[in-house]
């Protein structure tokens, strides 16, 4: 007869912020690009196109360079989540989700497809949330033993 063995805890490594973030960058931007991706399934989307018409604008230069640009702002996010330092990477985090919120929910403005673009709006405003919430929530480190002021010495901080 066996003897049940005791269930063991699963290993909860701690993500760092930086991840989160990346992470989270990632999703709204796969979100976001496809969306527009299935958007073209819909009837009478390629024709429009192949009429040189797009969201109904004029297809031209100027308006693919503003939906790269529009696209580069997630792209660019999930690289800058990882490469600066906290205090910018925070503050360029809060700044560009809460700009993004808006602009998501102006995509849905309009739209036939309700619930379509209705999930895709709350998906990426979720995700956005998080984003808005891993920043905000940031931890803070508390002044380390290491500094020390005298009037010989330089401040000196643990990074």
């Amino acid at each position: 007869m066996r003897t049940r063995q005791p269930a063991t805890t699963l290993d909860e490594q701690r993500i760092s912020v930086r991840a989160k973030l990346a992470a989270a960058w990632t999703s709204f931007m796969f979100l976001y690009a496809y969306v527009d991706i299935l958007a073209f399934f819909k009837p009478g989307v390629i024709d429009d196109i192949q009429a040189g018409v797009v969201f109904e604008f004029g297809i031209s230069q100027t308006l693919f360079t503003v939906f790269l640009t529009l696209m580069a702002i997630p792209i660019l996010m999930v690289v800058l989540s990882m490469t600066l330092p906290a205090r910018a990477n925070r503050i360029t985090n809060l700044i560009v989700a809460s700009v993004q919120v808006p602009f998501a929910a102006f995509n849905a403005v309009g739209e036939s497809w309700t619930y379509f673009y209705g999930l895709g709006v709350a998906l990426e405003v979720i995700v956005l949330a998080l984003i808005l919430r891993y920043a905000w929530t940031w931890p803070r480190t508390a002044p380390s033993a290491t500094t020390a002021s005298s009037p010989d010495r330089e401040t000196v901080r643990a990074q």
